[in-house]
């Protein structure tokens, strides 16, 4: 039984083409498998390689250099806070230990009794004014309270109980939200015969 979906398979095999050499298509194609899968498991990258026709050893070396793929599971909502200079002169040690406090955990490597949380101190997120501020769901989220925590966790244990539809985009909203770059993936258009 395969690891990853026939879809994703698809959108893997179709990526080397977007690249002049096929060794680029690694790191989105990792990043498709774990979007997926929540983090990535020695047959999810088995899969990739066989997907890109490269070498396993080739893509579990990429998959284990760069801190951003998870190889253990994680929390379904996990806190990226930035920790870095800025960020930490304005709270946000007081901010990490207050996230830990609110989901139960007291390391990195925990996932929240409930199965929906997990935290991890990153290095700068490219938002120095909005300090403290940090990642959640693929958003960002700035000028941080331990309140403002309090809400982002309430908010999301609601929606796992009452399954909301997804949020559209915002500008910059009262809350403190601020939209990530977009990210986009469009399925490629077959083309007509004739």
């Amino acid at each position: 039984m395969s690891a990853l979906s026939a879809h994703v398979l698809e959108e893997i095999r179709e990526l080397p083409a977007k690249y002049p050499q096929p060794r680029s298509a690694v790191m989105p194609a990792l990043d498709l498998a774990q979007e997926e899968l929540g983090h990535l498991t020695r047959d999810a990258m088995s899969e990739v390689a066989v997907a890109l026709q490269l070498d396993p050893g080739y893509v579990e070396g990429v998959a284990t250099f760069y801190s951003l793929f998870q190889l253990e599971p994680i929390g379904k909502h996990r806190f990226y806070v930035c920790t870095n200079l800025s960020c930490m002169l304005r709270g946000a040690n007081e901010i990490v230990d207050h996230v830990k406090q609110a989901i139960g955990v007291t390391q990195p490597e925990q996932i929240s009794a409930d199965g929906l949380f997990s935290y991890e101190e990153v290095e700068c997120l490219g938002a120095c004014e909005f300090a403290p501020m940090m990642r959640l769901d693929h958003r960002y989220h700035y000028d941080l309270t331990p309140s403002r925590i309090d809400e982002l966790i309430a908010e999301r244990r609601g929606r796992e109980k009452d399954v909301l539809p997804a949020s559209g985009e915002v500008a910059r909203s009262a809350g403190g939200e601020v939209p990530p770059p977009k990210k986009t993936r469009t399925p490629r258009k077959k083309k007509a015969d004739g």
